[in-house]
This record gives structure tokens, sequence and C-alpha cells, in this order.
């Protein structure tokens, strides 16, 4: 099989999870179709937009939250029995931002992008996995569809070939009303199974615009690997869900490192001059002001420490959810296809016994009752073994979307965009260590 053959390779070679290579399984719709009808969602075009709205966030954050602001004042001094001078005072000032707190929303900023990044990947995922199991969902309804159309085409001949009997006196009236009440079922079945087909094409096309009306064969799933570690790490490794809560952890640290360096409170330099006297006094000088730290720095400081705890248990528990999630989709996916084998033995069995009785009603030793209840044992099992196959094709293509096996979900360009913008906040220029 070709996930096991797979599995055997990477087996060779170091660095497991970065070294596997994307597959098309047989009968998957192409990447070339999928990746276009994934781009152009709705969701994902808006998770995308969300990475310029992280990008212009951490553009701020790399600035100064602080600003330079204009004094001037104008007064007039009055001399008892004296002059009258017009004074003025003009000054410019502006707060620093001390280098560790410049540091700190630096790291907020990347975080900030990092999570933007999973939170796109996540939607894209998502919208992979509903892409699927819409396309799935179609595909079985058609193949439903033509088998209500064999068995409408089944109960037909037999109406044909009881009333020709009628006619020649070998079947009576009641197999004749028989054969007729067993065509009309027939024929709601066959509406109702062209109206899920129709209503699955809807939801299809609806939900993906631009899907191509193009009915085939229902794939058929592929045996797992027998390595269940490989598709652990595989799916960890891979997890924009998990991605997301490992960088809202690492926003919540810089947001302590921030508090922690916001106990020491940024300073606030300036100059000014001034006119006294009518102009005959002439002031200039420097001026600094530091706030007088209180206790509520240290308690956004204690607050913010506390957070980091939370997210760390946050990463616990989704991974711990997630091992559990995969554990139970490897066993799922096993246990489908081996459900689709008996289901595929079973049908045959039904389809065999239904020809037998055919056989034997046209050799006059069967009644048509059990002739007709053969028939719809086959179609049931027929359907029963269509419904195995797609639970055991959703399981099988569920893990390759979530192991980012396929149409390209494999993570590249998310980090090269990490890189650029880190590489721009980096370079940013500063001034004997503080950013103001």
């Amino acid at each position: 099989m070709m996930i096991r053959l797979l599995l055997i390779g990477l087996l060779t070679v170091p660095a497991t999870v970065q070294a596997v290579q994307p597959v098309q399984p047989p009968g998957l719709m192409p990447t070339e179709i999928a990746r276009p009808l994934l781009e152009q969602d709705p969701g994902v075009a808006a998770a995308r937009a969300g990475l310029d709205v992280a990008l212009q966030e951490a553009d701020i954050l790399d600035k100064s939250p602080h600003e330079w602001t204009a004094r001037a004042t104008g007064q007039q001094r009055r001399l008892d029995s004296g002059p009258r001078y017009n004074e003025w005072n003009v000054g410019i000032e502006r707060t620093l931002r001390l280098p560790g707190k410049a540091a700190a929303d630096r790291d907020l900023g990347r975080a900030t992008v990092a999570e933007s990044q999973a939170r796109h990947g996540a939607v894209l995922q998502e919208t992979a996995r509903e892409l699927m199991a819409s396309w799935v969902d179609w595909l079985a309804a058609e193949s439903a569809r033509e088998l209500a159309e064999n068995s409408l085409q089944s109960a037909q001949a037999s109406l044909a070939a009881v009333e020709k009997r009628v006619r020649a006196g070998d079947a009576s009236k009641l197999d004749l009303s028989i054969a007729r009440a067993e065509l009309a079922e027939q024929r709601r079945l066959d509406n109702d199974a062209k109206t899920q087909a129709f209503a699955a094409w809807s939801r299809l096309s609806t939900r993906f615009p631009g899907v191509k009306h193009q009915i085939q064969a229902l794939p058929a799933p592929l045996r797992i690997g027998e390595d269940a570690a490989f598709w652990r790490e595989r799916i960890l490794a891979q997890s924009d869900e998990l991605k997301v809560v490992q960088t809202q952890m690492r926003m919540a640290e810089a947001r302590a490192e921030r508090a922690r360096a916001d106990k020491t409170p940024d300073p606030t330099l300036g100059v000014y001059t001034a006119s006294e006297a009518g102009g005959t006094e002439r002031i200039g000088g420097i001026m600094i002001s530091i706030p007088i730290p209180g206790g509520a720095r240290d308690s956004r400081s204690a607050k913010a420490i506390a957070e980091v705890a939370v997210s760390r248990r946050e990463i616990e528990l989704r991974q711990r959810q997630m091992e559990a999630g995969i554990a139970s989709a490897i066993v799922t996916a096993r246990g489908a296809y081996d459900s689709l084998q008996i289901a595929h033995e079973g049908a045959a069995a039904m389809q065999e016994n239904a020809a037998l009785m055919q056989r034997a009603y046209a050799l006059g030793e069967a009644e048509l009752q059990a002739v007709l209840l053969a028939r719809r044992q086959a179609s049931t099992a027929l359907n029963n073994a269509l419904q195995a196959q797609v639970a055991a094709l959703k399981a099988y293509y569920g893990l390759l979307v979530d192991a980012h096996l396929i149409w390209n979900l494999e993570h590249d360009q998310d980090s090269t965009i990490g890189l650029r913008h880190a590489g721009r906040m980096d370079n940013s220029i500063t001034m004997k260590g503080i950013t103001p």
C-alpha cells in the first residue's frame, strides 16, 4: 500500500516528520483543482487578510507608544507701580521607552504574527476537511443514485417478465400486483436518490463555487500504515490548532516580560527656553521627570505571570485532546477499512443469493416474493457497503488532511512571512540602546 511503503521509507532517513513528502492517493481530487477552491474560500481569504493586520500590529509594537510633546505658555508680569512685562516659555519633551520594554514589544509583535499565521493554517485545514467531506458526500450520492437506478431497472424487468407469464397463464394476478407495487417502491427510492444527489451537488457547488461537475467512481481508501507514532508526530508537528495555543503562550510570556519591565517607569526628557522681564532675562534648560511607581505595577506583573501559567496548562490540555483524537482517528480508520472489506463480502454474497433466487423463480422453484426479498437484501447490502466506503474514505482522507500530506497543506510560506517580518523588526534603528 502507498502509505505503508511511505512509512517504511521514512524509517530509513533522519528527521522523520520533516522528511515526509506529500502523497496523491488514487481518485483524490487533484491538487491543481482543490487548491484554488481553498484559496478562494472567504474564510481562508479572511484569515489570510488577518496576516496583514498582524503585521501592522507588529509594526505598531515595534514603534514607541510615546510621542513628542510641545509646550508653550505666555504670561504677563505686573510690578506694583511699575511697568508690565510680556513673558513666554516654550519647550519640547518626550518619554523614552526603556530597552527592555522595546525588546518585549518586539517579541509580542513576532508572537502576534505567528499566531495569525497559525490561525490562517487552522482555517485552511478546516476548510480542506469541509471540501473533502462535501466532495466525498457528492460522489457517494451519485453512486447511491446509480444503485437506485439499477434497482429500478431490475424492477422494471421483473414486471415485464411477470406480465409475460401472466399472459401465458404461468403466473397469478397476485404476482402481477406484487411486481407493480415493487416497481412503485423502486421508483420512489430512485427519485429520493436523485434528489439526494442533486442536493449534495448543490451544497458542494454553493459552498465552493467553481468546482467542476465531473462525476467519477467513489475512490477506494487505502489501509493506513501500522506505525501510529508516525501519524501522532506528524499531525502534532503540523497542527495549526496546537500552534495557536503555543503562540498564545508566547504572547503571554511577552506580555509578562513587558509588565515586569514596566515596573520601572519610563523617564521623560525635555528642553525648554523662556523669556522673562520683557526679554531682559533669557532662560534655557533641560527637564527630566520619572513617575514614582505604585503597587499597581507589581499587581499587573503578577497577573501577567499568572496568565503564562494558564497558557502552559492550555497547551498541555490541547495536546492531550489532540493525542486522544489522533489515536481515535487511527483506530477508526483501521476499523472502517476492515468494515468495508466485510461489507464488500456481504454484498457479494447477497448479490449471488439474489441471482440464484432469480434463476429459481425462472424455473418455477421459488415464489416472486422470495425473489423480491432477496433483491431488497442485496440492494441493502450494496448501500451498506457504500456507506462503509464513505466512512472509511473520510477517515483515511481525514488523516491525510490533518497530517498535511495532500493539497500542499504542508507549512512553507507561513514561515517565510514570519522570517521576513522578523528581519524587518530586528533592523529597527535604535539610539544609544533606547528606542524612543
